[in-house]
């Protein structure tokens, strides 16, 4: 072969390695720089050369992307932008519109993909502002922070439209929690700008500005600094006034819901209502809520197409028939395994492609065989893929008066190089089950040990019970996820998530 055709060879190769990851656009689209000013690089990271700048405002046509990257033609020229500092061209035109999370941890992603970053999670019921659209694909601004979410899991309030809402305008969270072990702080909204502190897991800052992904947070009285607001989270100490009941309220999912004169689906509709509206809650009559209406009337409503907002709300508990437990089994145990997400609510996808909500499932179903086997009495969230709200998860674990609650999870980052299980709590009472659970754990699989920690997990936090919840390994990490998904790996960490049952236990008998 002559030097000439592997040096053609050797072009095409990366050419197309190049492009493999890229889409493009036959008909180029518009975008509208939505940053005081805006680098476009030679390439599509910060890691690239910049070659030349854009103001507020300018618009540009976007012809490939690359991950979170935008290729763009601007007159004769063409570079790469970073997607988050740009709104799309029907998000300029001046109207938005309100729509309400249908489900519980619905990911809002830093561009209209199931692979880009997530930046947040809105909570089954939560309001957010859409600014546009693009094919299945809405983007939202949500707490301050701009984003896409899939539109299959949002319902628009009918008839609520509002003027958009500027990403300088939008309201600012309080505060931002470090949920990474380290983070850097620099002195401008860029990776190459110099840094000025670092700060680790568990503190938390006020925030006094939210630019696109990056956050600019209160160090002290004197020092400010900017941070990715990929490696925390956002909170506000702001509470919000609504006549609630004793028992809460209940908030409506989808537009045109049934609200019924008896707590079944065959009895007469005395009404119906759309996504996003409350109702104080009477009393709970099995699967459905008792609620009172603006007229004054009561009605009922389907638990399933609700969610709850008030932390005090919980099921009678089902009285159980107390046997004492026989050491070395599980004998006399009420033991409920929650397998995270599940219909709509996929949980993170993998790079490979995997769904968490379809492993967590599996795993379940091999934990409850071991437990049954040595005597528990397993109750399990979910056994099919159907969509629970994590406030009935708790409610089964409070109303079964379980002895331990496990919830079942996958993790992800988006830096793909992290790894490892983790397993969490909340409460004090529950440190000494995770720990236990977590040794077993590290016994039986080779993946890094990240220990037991505290996490805020509405799940752990409500749950009167003694709960943990276990994080199996990072589907963001390829190696990883095609670890975490082989058969063997969930037989000998279901295996040691046993052991660890037993071991607390054994230890902790009356």
């Amino acid at each position: 072969m002559s030097k000439m055709s592997k040096w053609m060879i050797a072009f095409i190769f990366l050419f197309s390695a190049f492009h493999d990851n890229q889409t493009v656009y036959a008909d180029s689209k518009s975008i509208i720089v939505d940053a005081k000013s805006l680098h476009v690089r030679s390439g599509p990271g910060l890691t690239y050369p910049i070659t030349s700048s854009l103001k507020k405002g300018e618009r540009v046509d976007i012809i490939s992307t690359s991950g979170d990257w935008y290729e763009i033609r601007n007159g004769n020229n063409s570079g790469w932008i970073a997607s988050w500092l740009t709104v799309s061209e029907n998000q300029s035109n001046g109207t938005s519109i309100s729509v309400v999370s249908r489900v519980d941890q619905l990911n809002m992603r830093s561009s209209p993909s199931i692979g880009s970053a997530v930046l947040g999670r809105l909570a089954a019921g939560d309001e957010a502002v859409m600014t546009g659209q693009d094919g299945e694909w809405a983007s939202v601004t949500f707490n301050g922070i701009n984003g896409w979410v899939h539109t299959d899991y949002i319902t628009e309030l009918t008839g609520q439209t509002t003027a958009a809402v500027p990403t300088e305008q939008a309201p600012t969270p309080e505060l931002f929690t470090v949920s990474v072990d380290a983070l850097n702080v620099r002195k401008n909204a860029d990776l190459s700008s110099k840094r000025v502190g670092l700060i680790h897991e568990g503190e938390s800052f006020p925030v006094k500005e939210v630019d696109g992904n990056w956050v600019r947070i209160l160090l002290d009285d004197k020092k400010q600094g900017w941070i990715y607001s990929f490696h925390g989270t956002f909170s506000s100490n702001v509470k919000q006034s609504s006549e609630k009941s004793d028992l809460g309220m209940v908030t409506i999912l989808s537009n045109g819901t049934n609200i019924r004169e008896a707590a079944t689906t065959s009895s007469q509709i005395a009404t119906r209502a759309d996504a996003g509206e409350k109702f104080p809650i009477s009393k709970m009559d099995g699967d459905w809520y008792e609620i009172a209406l603006p007229t004054g009337k009561s009605a009922f409503v389907a638990q399933w197409v609700v969610s709850t907002d008030d932390e005090s709300f919980t099921t009678e508990p089902v009285m159980k028939e107390t046997k004492a437990r026989v050491p070395g089994t599980l004998k006399g145990l009420t033991i409920v395994i929650d397998p995270g997400h599940g219909g709509n609510d996929r949980g993170t996808t993998g790079t490979r492609g995997t769904d968490e909500k379809d492993i967590t499932i599996l795993t379940s179903e091999l934990l409850a065989a071991k437990l049954k086997a040595a005597g528990a009495n397993v109750v399990a969230t979910r056994e099919t893929d159907t969509y629970v709200s994590l406030r009935k998860r708790v409610a089964v674990s409070n109303q079964y008066d379980a002895d331990a609650f496990i919830s079942l999870h996958y993790d992800a980052n988006p830096d793909s190089s992290v790894n490892g299980f983790t397993t969490y709590y909340t409460h004090p009472y529950q440190q000494a089950l995770a720990s236990a659970v977590n040794d077993g754990l590290a016994s039986s699989v080779n993946l890094r040990n990240r220990g037991s920690q505290p996490g805020d997990f509405l799940v752990l936090r409500e749950n009167r019970r003694n709960a943990i919840l276990i994080e199996l390994g990072f589907l963001s990490n390829t190696a990883e996820e095609r670890t975490v998904t082989n058969g063997m790996f969930r037989e000998r960490a279901t295996q040691g998530i046993y052991k660890g049952l037993l071991d607390y236990f054994n230890s902790n008998e009356n």
